[in-house]
């Protein structure tokens, strides 16, 4: 197992250098240029050179990725071209935020979709296998911004029983319900698609568990059905679900950018918004990076986990 990690951890670098490449030539290729968009208009073009100058930006596009990424492999993401700070830090500062919301967003999706994701496969065709599914596919057809809309609109605006956003309440000392009163409509909204495919994906995988031999074998010995099904059947049934629990980490930037723009909450994905409209090249290379190693240490935990779940399988 230890060889395997090391061995996908070393074809990370490939992956990771191609992404960055990409990612440096679409915002190469993109209209405007920060140093134009980040000053005085009425500002003379000898000062606007030598702003860009001093930024790096009139050098060829190969000199300005090859200086980024040395100085990356330093630890160096660069300065922002409109905060004038450093771009680790204002990473650092937002990521708690992040992170914190994507951790209950998973929770909330996985303790909802994995219970009704196996009463749907037990009760197969009965009514409540039709409202969950129902349900499921509503969830994966509605879009998060408007989703996100209506719930503002229906518990912050009419009824005023959650705020409209931010993180906490300004001018108030720091409480966990507080927090929590904050949190909950953006992790309701960032875990609806998540939760809805990870129950479709349960219910598929329980179904084709529930008809092989050794769950028959264990019902034909007195195991009651609770047993059979929790003991026996979900551990086999949660092995495919291992693969989309492992793609739902990086989604869930991806989400959260819409989400904590929506809610004003002040995460990774807000400052990538900001940065974007902004042309802040050093802060979208950096959270892109970010994302696309979330995206290979995710499908990593996922192997993982295999192994843990299934003892046939082995690195």
């Amino acid at each position: 197992m230890t060889t395997y990690i090391i061995r996908r951890l070393i074809m990370m670098i490939p992956i990771l250098f191609g992404i960055s490449v990409i990612s440096f030539a679409i915002m190469y290729a993109a209209p405007g240029k920060p140093a134009i968009m980040n000053l005085d208009p009425d500002i003379s073009v000898e000062d606007r050179e030598r702003q860009m100058a001093k930024l790096g930006l009139n050098d060829p596009p190969h000199v300005q990725y090859i200086n980024w990424m040395g100085n990356v492999l330093k630890g160096d993401f660069g300065t922002s071209f409109t905060k004038k700070q450093p771009v680790k830090d204002m990473i650092l500062d937002r990521l708690p935020n992040t992170l914190i919301l994507m951790l209950f967003s998973t929770i909330l999706a996985v303790i909802i979709a994995i219970p009704f994701g196996v009463l749907s496969a037990t009760k197969q065709y009965s009514k409540l296998d039709y409202g969950v599914t129902v349900t499921s596919f509503l969830g994966l057809a509605t879009p998060n911004f408007w989703l996100g809309l209506m719930l503002i609109m229906l518990f912050s605006v009419q009824l005023g029983w959650t705020p409209v956003g931010g993180v906490s309440t300004l001018g108030a000392d720091f409480s966990l319900l507080d927090r929590l009163h904050h949190l909950i409509l953006p992790a309701i909204v960032l875990a609806t698609a998540d939760m809805a495919g990870l129950t479709r994906y349960t219910r598929s995988s329980m179904l084709e568990v529930i008809n092989q031999d050794y769950i028959r074998t264990a019902r034909s010995k007195g195991f009651r059905e609770r047993k059979v099904i929790y003991k026996h059947g979900l551990r086999n049934g949660l092995i495919p679900i291992i693969t989309i629990f492992g793609l739902m980490l990086p989604t869930f930037i991806g989400g959260s950018v819409i989400v904590e723009t929506l809610f004003s909450w002040p995460g990774i994905g807000k400052l990538f918004i900001d940065a974007t409209f902004e042309r802040d090249y050093p802060v979208i290379m950096a959270i892109t990076m970010f994302g696309a190693v979330l995206t290979v240490l995710g499908n990593l935990i996922a192997d993982i986990l295999y192994a843990v779940l299934d003892p046939r399988i082995e690195y």
